[in-house]
């Protein structure tokens, strides 16, 4: 055989837009996308598509997403948008006072105490049974032969699958070694192109496909998380996940240059990325590469951001309204704070995560955008016993002070990250996006939307584009390929600037507008995947 770096790629290398008429899927691992494209040339519709899609995401790619997470779902069909939110509340008996009383003055990253109620098996079966078309066993057939019959690991993958196995070896208590179980089988994590199976994960799958998830949150699997809770001296309970159900959501939505820009409302962050376009919307941008261009764009995002921290979390208790917070009045006082220097608001250090996202379109005029995430990689490093269900490590958004919007309530859902974006213009839909990456992700909707917008860009020039980061204060991370002129005029400008020697951060997205009777499709060119249609 030819020796090779996976992982090395020393010539720049270009994607293009993939046009197809009778439906597209694109997703960040190239055979959950034609898992999906299988499924829509099976009679599937789109929301088939994105299911199936995302429960090989699950198998194909483990070290952004799992069976123990949460989703969200922006989708157009039967003339109109939907919204959906699967993200799970806090356990019924966990308390601030609880945690502290472990000795935790903020929500830690591992364990048992961040895990949240996991909403992705139930976001599954309520689409399948309200908008899907194929029998639910039949749209998991995929994802479970995948975990049966085993895959090559992608490289972007098996890049990131390696961290978190040096991240965790670092762990201690018997509870985390179900993940080494599991993922490092041998005492190693899998290598990029070495065959992966989950004798584990295709026995619970098997089961939420035959039962709808009921098993998931009121049969066997219920119980095995709730003895592995118990086992972990842990909140979580059979009694939080039987309780659970996905809430269906009005969309939130605002014009940018004629063009209507959705998201999910909290407790999602997708408000964020709708207020910065908001105050942007009052400038005029005639060029991308121009110091002007960025620094207000840098400026809009970080005012948005220091309102989002401050207000979003579960929506039956934040003190201040949607509508409020997405007013002209409220844009027009935030745009005249921005000066010709960097400003400093102070909302807080936003953190990286690995979530994945998907983007489904169908010949009947269906679309789908569709997120989920167990958080932080992995999540919270815990693998209930014989499931193959990493937990979510969710929880840790919370905050231990009282004062504060997003502080740990019982039953309470938390400020997520995870956001599902949608375009449509005078009542049509245009299609989905996203761009997956913790609190990249509203900084990923400004930007591949400004592209696409003010710009004109094709979705794979949207996505391919150079992007920046806001980390915390005048903070700014910076991809290598970020023209270096621009950030030398912006450094003058008061921002503190630093160039990145990896895309890790910066978000990975995909794009599916419709044109006509036909769509064009982008993909992310900082993962391993693809945009298939036929």
């Amino acid at each position: 055989m030819i020796r090779y770096d996976p992982l090395e790629y020393p010539y720049a290398s270009q994607r293009k837009i993939v046009y197809a008429k009778n439906g597209m899927v694109g997703t960040s691992q190239p055979l959950a996308a034609q898992a999906g494209l299988e499924i829509l040339k099976k009679g599937g519709n789109a929301v088939d598509a994105a299911i199936a899609t995302a429960s090989c995401l699950t198998v194909l790619e483990p070290t952004s997403n799992g069976l123990g997470g949460d989703a969200f779902v922006l989708f157009w069909k039967d003339g109109g948008l939907h919204g959906l939110n699967s993200s799970g509340p806090a356990p019924k008996n966990i308390s601030m006072e609880a945690v502290k009383n472990r000795g935790y003055d903020d929500m830690p990253k591992t364990g048992i105490i961040p895990v949240t109620v996991p909403g992705i098996p139930g976001a599954w079966a309520e689409l399948s049974k309200k908008h899907g078309k194929l029998d639910f066993e039949k749209v998991l057939e995929p994802a479970i032969r995948y975990a049966e019959e085993g895959y090559p690991v992608s490289p972007i993958v098996g890049k990131y699958w390696n961290y978190a196995y040096q991240s965790y070896k670092k762990l201690e208590g018997e509870e985390f070694e179900y993940w080494f179980e599991t993922f490092a089988p041998g005492g190693r994590p899998p290598e990029i192109g070495e065959i992966w199976k989950s004798p584990d994960h295709t026995r619970t799958l098997k089961s939420i496909a035959e039962t709808r998830s009921k098993s998931f949150y009121k049969g066997e699997i219920a119980d095995k998380i709730d003895e592995f809770s118990k086992d972990c001296d842990g909140f979580l309970s059979k009694k939080d996940l039987s309780s659970f159900s996905p809430e269906w959501v009005e969309p939130l939505n605002i014009d940018y240059r004629g063009y209507d820009v959705w998201e999910l409302p909290p407790n999602g962050q997708g408000m964020i990325a709708l207020m910065a376009l908001n105050i942007l919307k009052g400038f005029d941008f005639s060029e991308k590469d121009s110091v002007k261009t960025y620094h207000k764009q840098m400026e809009a995002l970080k005012l948005a951001f220091s309102d989002g921290k401050k207000f979003i979390t579960d929506p039956e208790h934040m003190d201040v309204s949607f509508k409020e917070l997405l007013s002209e009045d409220h844009a027009s006082e935030r745009r005249e704070m921005i000066e010709e220097k960097a400003m400093e608001p102070g909302p807080g250090k936003p953190r990286d995560s690995g979530t994945v996202y998907l983007a489904t379109v169908d010949n009947e005029g269906n679309m789908v955008s569709y997120i989920q995430s167990n958080y932080m990689g992995f999540g919270s490093g815990l693998v209930v016993p014989d499931t193959g269900i990493a937990l979510q490590n969710r929880g840790h958004t919370f905050s231990l002070n009282p004062n504060e919007a997003n502080c740990l309530k019982p039953r309470k859902r938390t400020y997520h990250t995870i956001i599902p974006g949608f375009l449509t213009k005078k009542g049509k839909p245009i299609g989905p996006f996203g761009v997956m990456g913790g609190y990249m992700q509203p900084q990923g909707h400004l930007q591949v939307l400004m592209n696409s917008i003010d710009f004109n860009m094709n979705p794979q020039a949207a996505l391919d584009a150079p992007r920046w980061r806001w980390e915390r204060g005048k903070k700014i991370h910076l991809e290598h390929s970020f023209p270096k002129h621009i950030a030398e005029k912006l450094s003058r400008k008061g921002h503190d600037l630093n160039y990145s020697l990896h895309s890790g951060g910066f978000g990975r997205g995909q794009i599916i507008w419709r044109e006509g009777n036909v769509y064009a499709g982008g993909t992310e060119p900082r993962a391993d995947g693809q945009v298939v249609g036929w």
